[in-house]
């Protein structure tokens, strides 16, 4: 099994190191991590560390020795998902397992068939709940470069992100539209694919101009019509395996 990872603000070097609050609290009286046993710790933003644990303190230290440090390199290809803001807390769901797929980016959109509205406070804590997600399943999944969560953003705000990508992607949600297979497209060898998923009522003609504008096309994910909680997961997955990335 691999080792448990845990955040920490900067990877320290080789030697000891004390892991405390909200984590060390996690690892001592959540993990019961004990002598002699393997952590990772990570800034996650790509940095990270061996270490092995020397002792647990009280509740919430954990003294550990570091062994090695490394940073991993960043991905040829970035994957960027536009979630379209689902109901309930089918959001927290599609950060979790979009992290867990392996996505490098995450943007929240207010598509104009949404039902939910982030505004205001409620928006604020909406977001931070995405946030706090991908750091969840960050570290659950073992990784040591979680996805990026940005601002929520309007259709028009959008346009700007797909038209600076190499390939922009918008997933169709008629299984009969005429357009392309994603597991077919052609992907560039290096650069940013975004994919934009829209909401359970699927992405409206307007924004279907817009985006066309910007250069993003349409493609079909398969026969069957994903939820908007687990469309993006889906085709983040098979984009990860086409780019080589799960090889």
């Amino acid at each position: 099994m691999t080792a448990p990872v845990f955040v920490v603000d900067k990877v320290p070097g080789v030697g000891e190191f004390v892991l405390d609050g909200a984590e060390g609290r996690h690892a001592v009286s959540v993990k019961r991590l004990r002598a002699d046993e393997r952590v990772t710790l990570t800034d996650g933003a790509g940095n990270w560390a061996d270490a092995v644990v020397v002792a647990a303190e009280g509740k919430d230290r954990l003294v550990v020795r570091v062994t090695s440090a490394a940073a991993e390199e960043e991905p040829a290809v970035r994957i960027t998902v536009v979630q379209a803001l689902p109901k309930g807390d089918r959001g927290e769901v599609a950060v979790e397992t979009m992290t867990e797929t392996g996505v490098d980016a995450i943007v929240p959109w207010q598509a104009s068939r949404c039902i939910t509205q982030w505004k205001g406070e409620r928006g604020a804590k909406s977001l931070a709940k995405w946030r706090g997600t991908a750091r969840e399943a960050g570290k659950q999944s073992r990784r040591v470069r979680f996805p990026e969560v940005g601002e929520a953003l309007t259709t028009k705000q959008l346009a700007p992100l797909l038209a600076g990508a190499d390939l922009a992607v918008v997933l169709h949600e008629d299984r009969d539209h005429p357009s392309g297979a994603l597991a077919t497209a052609e992907l560039p060898a290096s650069g940013e694919i975004v994919l934009v998923v829209g909401p359970e009522g699927g992405v409206s003609p307007e924004e279907l101009a817009v985006f066309a504008e910007a250069g993003a096309r349409p493609y079909r994910l398969g026969p069957s019509v994903l939820r908007t909680s687990t469309a993006g997961t889906a085709a983040a997955a098979v984009l990860l395996a086409r780019t080589g990335r799960w090889s």
